[in-house]
């Protein structure tokens, strides 16, 4: 199949605008993370969003996809667990089109594979924005999420962390490797979602439930009633999704089941009721998962505003990549200072892992500071007493 102008320019503009965003943007504010990592959090999380409201924009203005939101919504600003089933490997970035009417971009973290970090522009982005890296490998994931999770607990930044419990997008290969998996644990075969992998899920609520930074879980089933992009090379051929179909659930903290397994049989109780809700979708005609199309919770941004946004990203992109081409072209100073940030995006991910882990450390260390000088006040105390 032939490559598609259309997707050729999505794909450009949004491999663009994280790579000069990173250097540009994000690269001025990297040494604010040793002097206050809180407020290296606050402002980067903001630039990032910014980022994060360009695809949303090329899909559904440029693009004319169509974005249908039932059920609970959201309450907006909360601190939540956000599960969902992975059709395909672009589902986190079409749940942009659902957080920026619903939420707040600025809050979303993503737990994705490890060897993202390491591409270019995007990679860099997402090590800035503090996005959890996993190896998929949970005797090395334990101790990095628990990492992570109680940072974003000691600075009360709130947070929305989207999370994938089935691992990865529903194919024929990985549906078979389902079907064995339920086949070995007498359990029902799954036509339209995959056996979910319970444990880093449950781990993940009760860190946040003893850090006190989880208020609820938003259950999200998504499907695509006309085209069904896989994987990034459908996008770069043209084949982008006519309609996105979003359905919530939320369940309020309180509501969970507090021991471990309790928790793993309510996400398995959640894929299975995913199941019956997409096999209703697919079957129905007009496709959708409610006949009204209609959310209980109306969004938290009317869609004329919604609207402005997207048109503000696409102009401000836009403007700002051929701003940086400019830059580049006519000054000297413009290129070195590209060239340095190249080296240093490069040299950081050899030398310490991912700018994420460097945040880690200047936390720990300011954390660490601040207890010393609580100990000292403590012993000068006693000692005037």
């Amino acid at each position: 199949m032939a490559v598609s102008v259309r997707g050729l320019y999505f794909v450009v503009t949004l491999f663009l605008g994280s790579f000069f965003g990173s250097i540009y943007m994000l690269g001025p504010v990297l040494p604010l993370m040793m002097l206050s990592p809180a407020w290296y959090r606050w402002i980067t999380d903001r630039i990032v969003a910014t980022w994060l409201t360009l695809p949303v924009s090329l899909l559904e203005l440029v693009f004319g996809v169509k974005v249908v939101i039932t059920g609970d919504g959201f309450i907006p600003g909360e601190r939540s667990v956000i599960i969902m089933n992975h059709r395909t490997r672009l589902d986190w970035m079409f749940l942009w089109c659902c957080l920026l009417r619903y939420s707040y971009l600025r809050l979303e973290k993503i737990c994705l594979k490890a060897a993202l970090k390491a591409v270019p522009g995007f990679g860099w982005a997402m090590q800035v924005a503090c996005f959890v890296f996993i190896q998929r490998r949970w005797e090395a994931d334990k101790k990095h999420l628990e990492n992570m999770l109680d940072y974003f607990c000691d600075i009360r930044e709130p947070l929305q962390l989207l999370l994938f419990p089935e691992g990865t997008d529903l194919t024929e290969n990985t549906r078979a490797k389902s079907d064995a998996f339920a086949v070995q644990n007498n359990l029902p075969k799954f036509e339209y979602v995959l056996h979910p992998r319970s444990t880093g899920f449950t781990f993940i609520v009760d860190r946040l439930r003893k850090g006190d930074n989880l208020d609820a879980v938003h259950d999200i089933t998504v499907a695509y009633p006309k085209n069904i992009p896989q994987t990034e090379r459908h996008l770069i051929l043209g084949l982008f999704p006519r309609e996105i179909h979003f359905h919530v659930r939320r369940y309020p903290v309180a509501s969970l089941p507090s021991p471990s397994a309790e928790l793993e049989s309510w996400c398995r109780e959640r894929w299975a009721e995913k199941e019956s809700r997409l096999r209703d979708f697919y079957s129905a005609q007009p496709r959708g998962f409610d006949r009204e199309g209609v959310a209980r919770v109306p969004p938290c941004k009317t869609e004329l505003r919604v609207t402005l946004i997207k048109a503000a990203s696409l102009l401000y992109w836009s403007s700002f990549i051929a701003l940086c081409f400019t830059g580049l072209w006519l000054w000297a100073p413009f290129r070195l200072y590209c060239l340095v940030m190249i080296g240093v995006f490069m040299a950081q991910q050899k030398l310490i892992g991912g700018l994420e882990l460097l945040e880690l450390s200047c936390h720990r260390y300011w954390k660490s500071m601040a207890a010393g000088g609580d100990e000292k006040s403590k012993v000068l105390d006693g000692k005037m007493q």
